[in-house]
């Protein structure tokens, strides 16, 4: 019987400290330090990039490559802003909290432009006729509202993308305004 109550002593002394070291176990990775400074956490949310932000910066990089491969020489503010552009992507895939700003300032310039651009061309000297795309043997014609009202949606989309919860999120350092390092 002696031997029965050092075995229950035993296993209830047991019990608590492995109790603690299962809490300690949850509790370690909120609290843990990595190699860098960065929680666990921190690491974990590094670890995603939201799908939205990645398909917004293709679309930065394929209306920035073939702006920079239609645009010609003589025309060195669309080269600047292609080149500018294609920085901010590398920025917002650096994680830069700077980059955060500059998205959000890009996506609320953007969206001023779009909302003034049916001002800006409805001034007299500007054709009346619907714009006409040709790729190869194909053509389609647009009217003028369509193509604001497509650059309008976009603006909004940029505007959502920018402002969301979860792409701020994604930008977890400290404010930097150097976007290349």
């Amino acid at each position: 019987m002696s031997d029965n109550k050092l075995e229950v002593t035993a296993s209830a002394q047991q019990q608590p400290s492995q109790q603690r070291s299962t809490q300690k176990e949850s509790e370690l990775p909120e609290n843990a330090q990595v190699a860098n400074g960065q929680s666990a956490n921190e690491q974990v949310s590094l670890a995603r990039f939201p799908k939205r932000l990645l398909i917004l910066m293709v679309v930065y990089i394929l209306t920035s490559v073939s702006g920079l491969l239609a645009s010609d020489t003589s025309n060195k503010q669309s080269l600047l802003f292609c080149v500018l552009t294609l920085m901010l992507v590398a920025a917002v895939f650096g994680r830069q909290k700077a980059a955060l700003y500059m998205l959000r300032g890009y996506a609320v310039v953007q969206m001023a432009f779009y909302s003034m651009l049916p001002l800006l061309m409805s001034g007299d000297a500007t054709p009346r006729e619907p714009t006409r795309f040709e790729v190869g043997p194909y053509f389609i014609e647009l009217g003028d509202w369509f193509i604001y009202g497509l650059l309008f949606a976009l603006g909004l989309w940029q505007l959502w993308v920018s402002f969301s919860k979860s792409v701020a999120n994604c930008f977890v350092r400290k404010v930097n305004m150097n976007i290349l390092s």
